[in-house]
């Protein structure tokens, strides 16, 4: 199996891949293939990334992209129960809002890309960011307030929502948005965990680029 990526500081897809990958307890290659290279263009070329976009999961020959794919492919190979929760309503909130963040959040997603070597620094954000920021607050809190007793991330243990939502949460810290305290607990617990320190001390020296991409 083996999973490709692009720049750990900008792309926040390729983290919540990593982040699946890491529920899963596979052992996978990971493989980064810099935004805006001859070598990224070459694996869109070769099919390689069959969408042009990363992250994309190799298993054997079998081909899985996008986000939410790769989580469901991953669960069915590694078992649900790393995913998603056990009991029924806390299962349908948390796939639907794991589904609301792969398609929704546009204005926040543009306005405030991800930079994980961005000094925290607050921005004057739009009214459509500030919409999308209320709404992910609201989500964030019934989810820690109704399901997330039995730990720190928003159904308790770290799951597919949170894999969703971690780079929201670098987004929140780095434009320093305004969220309620379960909501500023919950960025500071996905900040916390060993995987996303992991992740932000494998960005290493790369180099910057141009155009940040979602």
């Amino acid at each position: 199996m083996q999973l490709l990526i692009a720049n750990r500081r900008y792309s926040s897809w390729s983290l919540r891949g990593w982040l699946a990958l890491k529920l899963s307890g596979i052992d996978a290659d990971v493989e980064l293939i810099a935004l805006d290279t001859p070598a990224f263009a070459e694996a869109v070329a070769v099919g390689r990334l069959p969408s042009g976009r990363v992250p994309v999961l190799w298993d054997g020959d079998a081909c899985v992209w996008e986000s939410l794919a790769i989580i469901e492919w991953l669960a069915e190979r590694s078992g649900d129960e790393r995913f998603w929760p056990a009991e029924h309503g806390s299962r349908a909130f948390a796939r639907s809002i794991a589904a609301e963040m792969h398609g929704g959040f546009a204005a926040l997603r543009n306005e405030c890309p991800m930079d994980l070597r961005r000094f925290p620094a607050a921005i004057t954000a739009s009214a459509a960011t500030l919409a999308d920021v209320q709404r992910i607050d609201r989500l964030w809190t019934h989810a820690r307030t109704h399901f997330g007793a039995g730990g720190l991330f928003l159904f308790g243990a770290m799951g597919a929502a949170d894999a969703m939502y971690a780079p929201v949460a670098s987004r929140i810290r780095t434009y320093e948005l305004e969220v309620g305290p379960e909501s500023h607990a919950y960025v500071d617990a996905i900040h916390a965990h060993p995987w996303m320190r992991e992740w932000t001390d494998a960005i290493g020296d790369e180099p910057d680029i141009a155009e940040q991409r979602l």
